[in-house]
């Protein structure tokens, strides 16, 4: 039998009374206090709010990259705030992916190349083929050779998209994925985040500033300063935002 616990009622992602400070010049800096939250697999959740309210770091505590300083993240039944590094890292090799709003494509890499990396660490022998797969998911095989110099933003964006679905996670973390582009490229980033997410049923949360971005997820949370101020269901958003 196994340790880990099954998923409760399709949660995937769990996390309840999260707290983060950090010691700074002038003392104590709370960061995060008393947030919770659940993420059920497979849907689409935004976590939105003003900039220093708390969101990117909220974003890497779900992900593991750093631990709370207290309360439990608990992802698919794993206890993120009682790992070590090594563990924590070990789970998001095999559970999870990333786009950020910088792309963070190695420049020396071929767009393929940036794409085969994670399969490559994991010493797949099929990475090439795989890859491949995933350009032409985004639209970029023929685009497979370039640099990330020689590509566009939204293209760089794509390139790190496929990158993030390559190995099919099932939970993808976005920080503001279309921060760094104009408003069509945006769109057309956000409907291919949300294509793939539906027919790879992977777990997408996202944070953004962006309303009608965040509205097009199933659930959202606002942070301000911190703290968790609002939960709303899509068709509620989708309402305020064609009003």
């Amino acid at each position: 039998m196994s340790g880990k616990p099954s998923l409760s009622n399709g949660v995937l992602l769990d996390a309840a009374d999260v707290s983060k400070s950090v010691q700074g010049p002038e003392g104590r800096l709370d960061i995060l206090g008393g947030v919770s939250l659940q993420v059920r697999e497979g849907e689409s959740f935004a976590i939105v709010g003003a900039s220093g309210s708390g969101k990117t770091t909220l974003l890497g505590l779900l992900a593991g990259l750093d631990v709370p300083s207290s309360g439990r993240i608990v992802l698919d039944g794993h206890p993120l705030h009682a790992m070590d590094e090594e563990a924590r890292a070990d789970l998001r090799r095999r559970l999870v992916g990333f786009v950020f709003q910088s792309f963070h494509l190695l420049p020396a890499l071929t767009a393929e190349e940036n794409v085969m990396l994670p399969l490559e660490l994991e010493g797949r022998d099929d990475a090439r083929s795989r890859a491949r797969e995933a350009l032409e998911a985004v639209e970029l095989a023929t685009r497979r050779r370039h640099y990330p110099a020689q590509l566009s933003g939204g293209e760089q964006q794509r390139v790190a998209i496929a990158r993030a679905f390559v190995h099919r996670p099932r939970l993808l973390f976005a920080d503001e994925p279309t921060g760094n582009l104009d408003q069509r490229t945006g769109h057309h980033i956000s409907d291919l985040m949300f294509a793939l997410n539906q027919d790879h049923r992977t777990t997408l949360v996202l944070v953004t500033h962006d309303p009608k971005l965040a509205a097009r997820c199933a659930r959202q949370v606002e942070l301000d300063n911190g703290r968790v101020v609002t939960s709303a269901r899509l068709a509620e958003t989708l309402l305020e935002t064609r009003a």
